[in-house]
């Protein structure tokens, strides 16, 4: 089946229990007498791949995105070293391999994290040390992203993407301090710090200062210490002495760029994700029992944007479809737009509302009214 759909979301699971069986339910398209939404449309969604006999893994457009991703990075790169340019030539190349990594993290990273890419294992955690290419651990991504998010959406005090760390309140279950009232304003500069934050704090935090139980409780294999340290090694490495050392450009200019990039990916991969869960038609649930079923849980706390705009589709990854995300995260995200009809189909059949916003720029101008909102209300 595609998603679980009787009681709600369990409490703390494990990794590999965070990607749903992949056993095809009943191919009928047509609702049972007396058959609940979530059966229905787990009928409807798994129907799609077996009555067209294709896979929920990467189809054509997949590999031409991870061949065309890799293949940016690896050229501005390379276009840095043989013809080692003028300064703002320079960045300008430096850049596009910053905006190289912005697309790698949104359609490959995340997919891979997700299992979605390929049936075999090892394909999907070789293209996960995408994040570590990026100066991000895969390891701890992988726990944060399950654990703290997907198996506990929008609850205050699980859900690790409602961490505001005392600068933002994203929950009305959260204290409000003074500065939140100015939360609306300064929330994209300091989104815009999301990539620093990992590269140079988050990831050691969560591995030797944890906040979360769980990651307290958990045991880490000592090759990921390795894998950590080298990641960072390599992508500061490359980022930073490479241009220096090798290709002679100033401190001062390399460091320049590097800051320009993170900001770059810091702030676009903050307001993909934002938008998608903390806008101000969805619900923050008081606990995981409020809802009977995981499924419902989904709908209420989980909204799509631009669905209908297949160029946003293309570049965030398929995250605007981001219900659907949710409910199947291991199929490849190139399957996401015949699926989203699916579920706005059947939902309007239910009656279950459907959250949307036409564009990605109204689900950023409704999150930032939900920041407006918390930070004047108590």
């Amino acid at each position: 089946m595609m998603f679980e759909t009787e009681g709600a979301i369990s409490q703390e699971p494990e990794i590999s229990d965070l990607v749903p069986s992949e056993t095809s339910a009943s191919p009928s398209n047509e609702p049972v007498a007396g058959s609940s939404f979530p059966k229905v449309l787990r009928s409807r969604l798994d129907s799609f791949f077996s009555d067209q006999n294709i896979s929920p893994k990467a189809d054509l457009t997949m590999r031409v995105k991870i061949a065309a991703g890799l293949a940016v990075l690896a050229g501005s790169w390379i276009a840095l070293c043989v013809l080692n340019p003028g300064s703002w030539k320079f960045v300008a190349l430096y850049l596009l391999g910053g905006i190289a990594q912005t697309f790698l993290l949104l359609n490959i990273a995340h997919d891979s994290n997700h299992n979605a890419i390929s049936a075999r294992s090892l394909v999907n955690k070789t293209l996960n040390y995408v994040f570590d290419l990026c100066g991000i651990s895969s390891y701890m991504w992988r726990i944060l992203h399950h654990r703290g998010h997907h198996s506990c959406i929008n609850l205050h005090g699980e859900d690790d993407a409602l961490s505001g760390r005392g600068i933002f309140r994203f929950t009305p279950y959260e204290s409000r301090l003074p500065w939140h009232r100015f939360q609306h304003i300064y929330a994209l500069f300091v989104y815009a710090l999301f990539s620093l934050d990992y590269v140079f704090f988050r990831d050691f935090q969560c591995f030797f200062c944890p906040t979360h139980e769980y990651l307290r409780r958990t045991r880490h294999p000592l090759r990921e210490y390795a894998i950590l340290f080298a990641g960072k090694g390599f992508y500061l490495t490359y980022m930073l002495v490479l241009p220096v050392m090798v290709l002679g450009k100033s401190p001062l200019l390399v460091a320049g760029a590097f800051l320009l990039v993170n900001l770059v990916v810091g702030l676009t991969v903050t307001l993909v994700f934002q938008s998608t869960h903390t806008i101000d038609s969805t619900y923050f649930p008081s606990d995981r029992g409020e809802f009977d079923n995981g499924v419902y849980h989904i709908f209420a706390t989980t909204a799509d944007y631009a669905t209908e705009n297949p160029l946003v589709g293309w570049l965030v990854g398929g995250l605007n479809h981001h219900i659907v995300h949710h409910l199947c995260p291991f199929v490849c995200h190139t399957h996401y737009a015949p699926l989203t009809r699916i579920v706005k189909e059947t939902a309007e059949e239910f009656g279950v509302s459907y959250r949307q916003n036409p564009t990605m720029a109204g689900a950023i101008r409704h999150h930032l009214i939900l920041l407006k909102q918390l930070g004047n209300e108590n």
